[in-house]
């Protein structure tokens, strides 16, 4: 399909590897649904839609009213690239989710502003980079059993590792290479995420579709499927949808689509994993009326602007 002289009201953005693909699998053939499903909602709105690699370099940004994060998911490990991209293309479209809600977003360090605003997070130590402490310390002064440590800016369980009292020592060397170049987290262990796993809410214009759980397999704690987890249709409790509601409300930016993500903490109470903002998995494929009102969403935009 030839899309470089038409104009759209919105690109649905991907990576290469989701651009009509040479192969497929499981992964790739619901990645490429997820998509398909959203794309096909907007075009009954008689929205002029097309779908593109965000790294696409012959394409015109100024040919589209809107962007949609969707499937970007290579970003994970070309933040340099993305950042770029996102100073490049800003005033040539418009973001959705927007840019300041991007750039807010990205940085986990919003946990601590969320929980600022009395959202209940894990116990946290922000490290940030550069910082002299080493991990023996900050982890013995925790005086947690085990804790997870992770980058402030990542997705898709990038340099996330399990801090134990048996391995804590083994793992110095691997955080000291990590803090030279990034600010890092260091959470208290959740033992629910074994247990229970962690749930996901999809929120549309700040409003409950419907929610999935997903859980790691045997003898892991990352819970992402690409990882060998198990994602399963959820039926969110009230207490869960009023948290989740919670959580965007603290957020200072409103938001067109959004993931709350939930584990339950070590007192048994709902605690806020992560809040996805930019191009979190929205299992439209469980629940196709939300990629709908993802569409009314998107279509009142266009209208009003």
């Amino acid at each position: 399909m030839h899309t470089q002289n038409k104009s759209f009201d919105i690109v649905i953005l991907t990576d290469s590897r989701y651009v009509d693909p040479k192969e497929s699998n499981w992964y790739i053939d619901q990645v490429i649904l997820e998509d398909k499903l959203l794309q096909e909602e907007l075009e009954k709105k008689n929205l002029r839609v097309c779908k593109k690699n965000w790294a696409d370099n012959e394409f015109n940004w100024c040919t589209t009213k809107y962007v949609i994060f969707r499937t970007t998911w290579d970003y994970f490990e070309r933040f340099d690239e993305f950042f770029l991209w996102i100073e490049m293309t800003k005033e040539k479209t418009i973001f959705i989710n927007s840019l300041e809600i991007i750039k807010w977003n990205i940085d986990k360090h919003y946990l601590k502003f969320l929980q600022k605003k009395g959202i209940n997070i894990a116990p946290t130590t922000f490290i940030e980079k550069n910082d002299c402490k080493s991990l023996s310390k900050l982890f013995l002064k925790s005086k947690w059993e085990k804790a997870v440590l992770k980058p402030a800016i990542s997705g898709a369980a990038r340099n996330t590792y399990c801090i134990t009292k048996q391995n804590y020592t083994d793992l110095e060397d691997i955080f000291n290479k990590l803090i030279t170049k990034e600010s890092m987290l260091l959470q208290e262990y959740l033992s629910d995420i074994t247990l229970n796993g962690e749930i996901s809410l999809i929120m549309i214009g700040g409003e409950y579709t419907h929610a999935v759980r997903k859980t790691a397999k045997k003898g892991d704690f990352r819970v992402q499927d690409d990882h060998g987890g198990k994602v399963n249709k959820y039926n969110a409790k009230e207490s869960e949808i009023k948290f989740a509601n919670k959580c965007l409300e603290a957020c200072p930016y409103k938001t067109t689509y959004a993931r709350v993500d939930i584990i339950y903490d070590n007192n048994n109470e709902p605690s806020l994993s992560e809040l996805e903002l930019i191009e979190p998995e929205l299992w439209f494929r469980n629940n196709k009326n939300s990629a709908k009102l993802l569409a009314n969403k998107i279509k009142l935009l266009v209208e009003t602007n």
